[in-house]
């Protein structure tokens, strides 16, 4: 075990954002112990908050389904791989093609934007967010980037410019049903995955973005090789990376789809399933250096 490489949500953290003590104190003592630590997740750059806080982690978290890599201690985003515009724009009117009812949302490196129905005003507001279609405010937002390059004197394209992940919601649908509909009619344009239990939201990226290939490329970077990596995940955006990773970790509580792709099964996140691995293959470790 030379890289441990962990989800968040219903991974590590609850529903209110709390990691437990004892997981905490499972990622400090791989962390004494030399082996190296990345966060895998879902989550766009904004909320990470939980690492820093609790875990005292300040380094490289894989965010939005693997379409950013984002440093921590240095608030930055090291790389992004993002969808153009013309993408996103096909995409939701195929969705909304089949689904009137649909509602989406963007993040960009630069922000988060909603539209009219995706979500309720609390969120709204927790966000800042006025809600407005995409077609307007991604053209607003590229629009602005190019001011502010042309300002600078810049001729180069804005690199923040694309989006990082397109959030599709529906009403009363069953999340699989949504997936499994949904990625053949926009698998030309984007990837497709969920990893909301219970709502149908799926999260679109650029095709071949996922956990498991912003994983494999920090991994090689640091010249560790898959099977001395283990991974931890609980949802369809954990597949790729559960089935790449020679210790891939599925959460007793996660998704079925999950479950299967894992070929190990870590105690559910309510027992601190992965503190009891790290546990126990800490201790392995130690036992092996003694011998």
């Amino acid at each position: 075990m030379k890289l441990v490489a962990s989800d968040m949500d219903g991974t590590i953290i609850d529903h209110s954002g709390r990691i437990s003590a004892r997981t905490v104190r499972a990622f400090d003592a791989c962390r004494q112990a030399g082996i190296e630590i990345v966060f895998v997740t879902g989550r766009p750059p904004r909320w990470l908050v939980p690492l820093e806080e609790q875990l005292d982690f300040d380094g490289t978290v894989i965010c939005s389904n693997g379409a950013v890599v984002y440093h921590l201690a240095d608030h930055k985003v090291l790389s992004a791989q993002l969808m153009p515009h013309d993408s996103v724009f096909q995409a939701v009117k195929v969705i909304k093609n089949m689904y009137p009812t649909a509602a989406f949302a963007a993040e960009t490196i630069k922000g988060f934007h909603i539209e009219p129905g995706f979500a309720s005003q609390s969120i709204l507001d927790q966000n800042g967010v006025t809600p407005h279609y995409l077609s307007d405010s991604l053209v607003a937002e590229a629009e602005a980037g190019e001011n502010e390059a042309s300002q600078a004197g810049s001729a180069a394209p804005d690199p923040g410019a694309g989006v990082a992940k397109l959030l599709a919601k529906v009403p009363d649908t069953n999340p699989d049903d949504f997936l499994a509909r949904v990625t053949p009619a926009v698998g030309h344009l984007v990837s497709v995955t969920h990893s909301s239990p219970g709502q149908a939201l799926l999260e679109m990226a650029l095709p071949e973005v996922n956990k498991a290939a912003a994983l494999q490329r920090f991994a090689t970077g640091l010249g560790i090789e898959a099977k001395d990596v283990v991974a931890f995940g609980d949802m369809p955006n954990d597949i790729q990376m559960l089935d790449w990773v020679g210790h891939g970790y599925a959460m007793a509580s996660g998704h079925p789809r999950a479950l299967k792709a894992a070929n190990l099964l870590a105690p559910p996140f309510a027992n601190d399933g992965v503190a009891q691995v790290l546990e126990a293959r800490l201790a392995e470790l130690n036992e092996t250096a003694s011998a």
